[in-house]
């Protein structure tokens, strides 16, 4: 069931998303040449404490994961795409990071996702990564009432052809609200006019995955959780959680 939000229960969604981006930005700014990902997962952490937000991350299991997701980010370097578990591994210089976190304040939830380089950066990385914002912008932007979820799936594919992109076929983003995962379904692939319409108080987490390659398949880790590019191309993961309203697209997860 598809949960259309009041205004009031989106400002409550702002203040949340709000708290992503602080954990985001703490992440990014502890990222540097030596430093581990799980002392990444440990700055995200602190802002969420600070805040008294909870993590929607921490403890979730969907049906394909054999065990709980262990720390409050996701952490996916170069080739991993997505669910990269925040460990020991430390950065090297020009490595590709994406970040994915997420809060629940006050009974409201918001995700974001950002990806950056470490160090001295690759040419081609900063084109993908510039590559996934596109397609990110061009989704908000067809996220408006009247469209349907179609619309906002066709603009982040249209930039992936154009750009020779992959992405795993079967996941994108999402409703959210209450829960940090609810309906509708947005796929990263789509046809204009068709699926759910768009109506004001519909909250959505918009997030493409681009993998430099152009497939669209991908494989998982003995993790059950990190997925990657099955030919070692790497992978970038951009997404923001908004608001369809009348006077346009709002995205809730900014500082």
């Amino acid at each position: 069931m598809v949960e259309i939000k009041t205004d009031t229960a989106l400002e409550a969604m702002r203040e949340a998303g709000r708290v992503v981006a602080q954990a985001l930005a703490a992440a990014r700014t502890a990222a540097a040449v030596g430093v581990r990902l799980r002392e990444l997962d440990e700055a995200a952490r602190a802002v969420l404490t600070t805040a008294g937000a909870r993590s929607p991350f921490l403890g979730y299991q969907p049906s394909f994961a054999p065990v709980p997701f262990p720390p409050v980010i996701c952490a996916s370097v170069n080739d991993a795409v997505s669910h990269g578990i925040p460990d020991d591994h430390r950065l090297r210089d020009g490595d590709l990071v994406s970040i994915d976190c997420g809060a629940e304040l006050d009974g409201w939830t918001g995700d974001a996702a950002i990806s950056f380089t470490v160090g001295t950066p690759r040419p081609a990385d900063l084109e993908l990564i510039a590559a996934t914002q596109q397609a990110l912008d061009a989704g908000i932007a067809a996220a408006t009432v009247g469209h349907r979820i179609g619309d906002i799936s066709h603009a982040i594919s249209t930039v992936a052809r154009r750009k020779n992109c992959g992405m795993p076929s079967d996941f994108g983003g999402h409703g959210i609200g209450r829960q940090m995962h609810e309906d509708p379904h947005v796929p990263n692939h789509g046809r204009p006019g068709r699926g759910f319409p768009l109506r004001h108080g519909l909250a959505l987490a918009i997030e493409p995955m681009f993998m430099a390659g152009g497939r669209n398949d991908y494989r998982t880790d003995p993790d059950g959780w990190t997925l990657r590019t099955i030919d070692g191309s790497r992978a970038a993961h951009i997404e923001h959680t908004i608001a369809v309203t009348e006077e346009g697209p709002r995205i809730l997860t900014l500082l």
